[in-house]
């Protein structure tokens, strides 16, 4: 019950878009690249570097109201190291959403310098806006707008054609559909985006998502696991087991006391996902 089918998921519509990342490039001052600061790394397309060349780059580690603060500072040294900026936001609340601006002319102060040196101060800087789906590009958008601008669900692949938004702050957006890379090699990564609703629930088995959530809850925050589900720190056991304690320990029975897997999986990701768990982070820089 542990094992997971290979997850593999990737629209036609998400080719398309690498496309239009190519051609759309020469429009902008720079590229936003907006990672989950839960996963930061796994949340990264591997494309877009290529994608984007030698734009500059502002890495913003976004839902970091939902990350353990200790593992995002370690996060955004880990980007520093790599020479890029780097900011953290929430954009459902707003939180850090006003150093975007700052930041931006901050990375680009050398080409902001040498277009006041030509007369051209006060044009609008230009950001492509990147990041897979279900990442909080629309909600950080209509933030950076002030208002409902691009179109906001809790569903991966909502956005889907190009828009230009304009902001306050003297920034033009330009947005993208969400984009993944072609195929998920690496399957712990592809676990992992599936735990947050990066990828659509309809093709997972919830039950094996649930018990490798469950087990590594029970590695990285055991306290956790022991106040929200009442299985103690010192339990040893293997991941779907965990999964029919949860059920047990929440009341989940089905006739003759069986343990109802399947809801205490459901409840499992709808909780992890609504950070009903607290502050918790899925990877940690190596």
């Amino acid at each position: 019950m542990n094992d997971m089918k290979d997850i593999q998921w990737f629209p036609g519509h998400m080719a398309k878009t690498g496309r239009m990342i190519a051609k759309s490039l020469p429009l902008v001052d720079a590229a936003a690249e907006l990672l989950d600061a839960r996963l930061p790394l796994s949340s990264r397309n591997p494309e877009l570097g290529r994608l984007t060349g030698k734009k500059p780059r502002l890495v913003i580690l976004n839902k970091a109201d939902m990350a353990d603060p200790n593992v995002t500072q370690q996060w955004i040294r880990y980007f520093q190291k790599q020479g890029l900026a780097v900011m953290t936001a929430d954009s459902k609340s707003g939180k850090g959403v006003k150093q975007f601006a700052p930041a931006l002319r901050s990375l680009l102060h050398e080409q902001l310098a040498k277009l006041e040196a030509k007369g051209m101060k006060g044009r609008p800087i230009r950001v492509m806006i990147l990041g897979i789906p279900n990442v909080g590009k629309s909600s950080l958008i209509n933030r950076l707008a002030g208002g409902k601008r691009a179109k906001a669900e809790d569903r991966a692949g909502v956005t889907r054609t190009q828009q230009w938004i304009k902001t306050a702050d003297g920034v033009e957006l330009l947005d993208t559909p969400g984009v993944l890379w072609p195929k998920l090699d690496d399957q712990e990564v592809a676990v992992r985006l599936a735990m947050t609703g990066a990828v659509r629930d309809d093709i997972l088995d919830k039950e094996a998502l649930a018990a490798r959530l469950l087990t590594m809850l029970h590695k990285q925050y055991p306290q956790t696991l022991s106040e929200r589900y009442k299985i103690a720190p010192e339990t040893e056991a293997e991941g779907f087991e965990y999964l029919e304690m949860t059920a047990k320990n929440r009341g989940m029975l089905l006739p003759g006391g069986v343990p109802n897997t399947e809801r205490a999986a459901i409840m499992l990701l709808d909780e992890f996902r609504a950070a009903k768990l607290g502050r918790i982070s899925l990877e940690r820089p190596e």
